[in-house]
């Protein structure tokens, strides 16, 4: 046996789609497989949390320890990643003190609020940084270790900070590598 789910298991474990070369730990938790999608090339380290409506493109590495709630939909395009620890929220509570905060709570007793976290290629984030719902992170940001992400972030940019500020522009060396695709 390995550290990772064979080719054979993801395919009975109800993913909507699992390219090929994906590997996600044994030691991850799946919650809600029947609305995920896997490119190829995909890596899904130990401890990780999956849950709702994840789409991941293809050369995606998630880190140890990551949080990806998606009940409002998150999705990573091709060649993205999170660094370990990071933790990213589709939907959060109202903790504005006008209702109750908690999955046990009656749902007409709360207000969730949410919407679709979008990363888009080349974007890195780094470890421990959060990112909060109904956000877009354009085509080759950067994001600094242990920052919060609490708005949508310009392409080709690197930030970091609590919350997240601007530091500076970022080089576009990498697309010399995908200069075939175009």
């Amino acid at each position: 046996m390995t550290s990772f789910y064979t080719k054979e298991e993801l395919n009975t474990m109800g993913f909507i789609h699992v390219g090929e070369n994906v590997h996600i730990s044994r030691k991850a938790s799946i919650y809600g497989s029947n609305r995920m999608s896997f490119g190829d090339n995909v890596r899904i380290d130990d401890f990780c949390i999956l849950s709702g409506d994840i789409t991941l493109g293809s050369y995606i590495h998630i880190g140890a320890y990551c949080g990806l709630y998606g009940a409002s939909g998150i999705i990573m395009e091709d060649y993205t990643g999170l660094s370990h620890r990071c933790t990213l929220f589709s939907t959060t509570d109202d903790f504005s003190g006008d209702f109750l905060i908690s999955p046990m709570s009656p749902a007409e007793d709360c207000n969730v609020i949410g919407g679709r976290i979008l990363i888009k290629k080349y974007s890195q984030i780094g470890s421990g940084t959060t990112i909060m719902q109904n956000l877009t992170i354009e085509e080759g940001v950067a994001v600094g270790a242990m920052s919060f992400v609490n708005r949508s972030l310009d392409e080709w940019t690197i930030y970091a900070g609590i919350p997240v500020r601007k530091i500076k522009e970022r080089k576009r060396g990498l697309l010399k590598f995908f200069e075939d695709e175009k």
